[in-house]
């Protein structure tokens, strides 16, 4: 029992704890904004929404499951990559050749259906991605600005971003870019190729827009120039805008929101939570909740700071990415500055997956801050040992 006690004392005292607050912080703050937006829709006699549900099982089993991973140590994760990476491109073939569409996204076939659950491979795929991605950089580090370096990590990331845009999800899509961006930029990866590929993708995005959108996507980006010809696309970022700007700067208060409890923003539990935060929190929550998500990626670039190889140093600025590029992308959306695409606001919006597979991402900072801690040498003594030099 006492060195249970002893080994319990250890583990807590190598868990990032700042890290480990802020994360329970913002899911307990998002778990309390969803069940506000969900409770128009609750039935006679039902207290708490599926989606609510969902959410507190996957933060619950999420939170478990990063203390597991956390205790392995990441070296040995790390080194599965090759394994990792052909996992993660048999789920998108998988996903590809059988993935269906729920009723609130008919636009992407994205998800696995297992009875009633939906579970989009693509939240799992860029954690993957980013181990996978990592360890490339760091067998390439002294070469990566040679063009053949710069050429297969090019193939290694259009592989996956190939795939989800097949499925459809074209805001996954669109973060794995960025998360792409910004490890070859913490990499080292000369800036001139950074502005080869920019001109290289304002070049063809002439041939994006006509053969790779579709006419809903299309429109989806209209709408922003010309809402009122386009109100069917408009109408939920229109609503939200609304909706947060009649929350002032202490918001109506929780479970207040004209615009939220009356269900009239579509999607204010999920993509568009951050509608919700603003019409019943205030300007003041906006603020806590971006502070909240801002603090756990600065934790997360620390922890990468203060690693002592390459590859785990660029998984935490990875984790880190992906968490800053959904942000940017979400609350974009909720802004009307950029198209609706689909993308959650990390810890806050509702969805098992990206819940779930976030604190995977999340579980491995936490072993790469546990395992690059300086450890007291144990003592012991070896007895009893014979040497075939002992005589001599």
């Amino acid at each position: 029992m006492k060195k249970f006690f002893s080994l319990s004392k250890r583990f807590i005292s190598e868990t990032n704890k700042t890290l480990f607050f802020l994360i329970m912080a913002a899911s307990v703050f998002g778990i309390l904004m969803v069940h506000s937006a969900t409770m128009c829709n609750l039935e006679d006699g039902q207290f708490i929404s599926r989606d609510a549900t969902v959410m507190i099982i996957a933060a619950v089993a999420g939170l478990i499951l990063t203390l597991i991973i956390s205790a392995i140590d990441y070296e040995l994760i790390m080194k599965l990559w090759p394994i990792i990476g052909i996992v993660c491109i048999l789920l998108m073939v998988i996903t590809l050749l059988f993935g269906v569409a729920p009723e609130s996204r008919p636009d992407a076939r994205s998800w696995l259906k297992f009875g009633s659950i939906y579970f989009q491979t693509s939240e799992l795929v860029k954690i993957g991605y980013v181990i996978t991605f990592s360890m490339h950089l760091e067998l390439c580090r002294d070469t990566i600005n040679k063009p053949l370096s710069v050429l297969l990590l090019g193939v290694h990331a259009l592989v996956p971003i190939g795939l989800v845009v097949l499925t459809g999800d074209m805001g996954s899509a669109l973060v794995f870019v960025f998360m792409t961006i910004a490890m070859l930029y913490f990499a080292g990866l000369h800036i001139g190729f950074f502005a080869g590929g920019g001109l290289l993708g304002v070049a063809a995005s002439p041939l994006i827009w006509m053969y790779i959108f579709d006419d809903y996507q299309r429109n989806r980006f209209l709408a922003l120039l010309r809402p009122e010809d386009f109100e069917a696309e408009s109408y939920q970022q229109l609503k939200g805008l609304n909706a947060l700007g009649s929350g002032g700067f202490f918001g109506q208060g929780l479970f207040n929101g004209a615009y939220t409890q009356g269900g009239i923003v579509p999607e204010s539990e999920n993509d568009f939570i951050f509608t919700a935060i603003g019409e019943e929190t205030g300007f003041l929550g906006c603020i806590i909740s971006l502070g909240l998500l801002f603090l756990i990626c600065f934790m997360m670039i620390k922890t990468g700071k203060n690693s002592r190889d390459f590859s785990s140093q660029l998984a935490c600025y990875g984790i880190a990415s992906m968490i800053a590029a959904q942000v940017v992308i979400n609350i974009g959306m909720c802004l009307m500055l950029l198209p609706v695409i689909g993308i959650t606001l990390p810890f806050f919006s509702a969805g098992g997956t990206s819940t779930l597979c976030l604190y995977i991402g999340v579980g491995l900072v936490f072993s790469i801050y546990r395992f690059n801690r300086s450890r007291e040498a144990v003592n012991f003594r070896l007895s009893k040992i014979a040497s075939p030099f002992s005589e001599i």
